[in-house]
């Protein structure tokens, strides 16, 4: 194998190493999203799924999107959650509670919460997230059984 042949193929693979890094840092990524808080909409036993960075770049994350988030409480961990309210809403702190409290969710926030009320931790212990703690906006589940999924809010 001649040197120039080598350096053409080197150069190949930085190329698609480089292209593969910008896609997924500034397009879409996959996680795998482990536990019961996401039950019904996604298993607990580790989905595969997908989420892109456009929407918060080009438009805004909306009440019903499931999004994935660096954990306010322990950076190293990701948590996929659902938006239940964006900045200026007024949200339950907790529906499940029979005293119920309700709090504005302050600018650059969101109020996230698990789709399993009964199992997730969630905004209910944490209090809003921070915008800047999301990665991006799920758009579908890839694996076991591949489906899109939309903002959870279009049925009602």
């Amino acid at each position: 194998m001649s040197f120039s042949r080598l350096l053409k193929g080197s150069a190949l693979v930085f190329q698609v190493a480089c292209g593969v890094q910008l896609f997924t840092e500034y397009v879409a990524e996959f996680t795998w999203c482990f536990g019961p808080s996401m039950l019904p909409t996604l298993n607990m036993t580790g989905d595969v799924v997908a989420f892109e960075h456009l929407t918060q770049r080009f438009s805004k994350l909306d009440t019903g999107d499931m999004v994935v988030a660096l954990s306010p409480t322990d950076p190293s961990k990701l948590v996929c959650k659902r938006v239940i309210g964006v900045a200026g809403d007024k949200v339950c702190i907790d529906p499940l509670s029979m005293h119920r409290q309700y709090i504005t969710v302050p600018p650059g926030h969101y109020w996230l919460m698990g789709d399993n009320l009964n199992n997730s931790t969630d905004s209910r212990v944490y209090g809003p997230v921070s915008g800047g703690l999301i990665l991006g906006r799920v758009f579908a589940r890839i694996w076991p059984s591949p489906k899109w999924l939309g903002n959870g809010m279009e049925e009602i």
